[in-house]
């Protein structure tokens, strides 16, 4: 996010992304390859105005978001708790996000990707062949929820 002021020669009127007016005012916001009003510009979720509270914002899904917005919504990886970075692929399960290495078997530690088939049992994730009770499954017992992996890219 960048702040321009005009100098001394203004510049050719704008329109802004947020509202559609020209913008004729001393600043002006460019996020996004945009320009916007300084008021226009507010986070999707808080409607902060993202001019006032720092340089960066965050765009997900047609959502525009501040650093804490975005965090809450998409940053936290579910297995190490580092935030993960606007442009990088992440793997979802059961609603959590994970960076792709830590997107792993809780007992062999061995990474899943795309098509992989894993259970999620109590937050944990394990692969079809060291699943809790594998060894015991037998027809009396109920099939543990198996899902497939699902990749989401962020982009900024």
């Amino acid at each position: 996010m960048v702040n321009s002021q005009a100098s001394g020669v203004p510049p050719a009127p704008r329109s802004c992304a947020g509202c559609g007016g020209k913008i004729a005012d001393r600043f002006l916001l460019f996020s996004m390859e945009r320009y916007w009003h300084t008021h226009c510009l507010k986070c999707s979720c808080c409607q902060a105005q993202l001019g006032d509270i720092g340089t960066t914002c965050y765009s997900k899904g047609g959502l525009i978001l501040c650093r804490s917005d975005y965090i809450k919504l998409f940053g936290a990886c579910s297995a190490c708790g580092q935030s993960i970075p606007a442009n990088e692929m992440v793997m979802r399960a059961q609603g959590n996000v994970y960076h792709i290495k830590c997107f792993s078997c809780a007992t062999c530690r061995n990474r899943l990707i795309p098509g992989d088939r894993f259970h999620y049992i109590n937050g944990t994730i394990f692969c079809e062949h060291d699943r809790p009770g594998a060894a015991l499954h037998n027809s009396h017992l109920a099939p543990l929820q198996s899902s497939s992996v699902l990749t989401d890219q962020k982009v900024c």
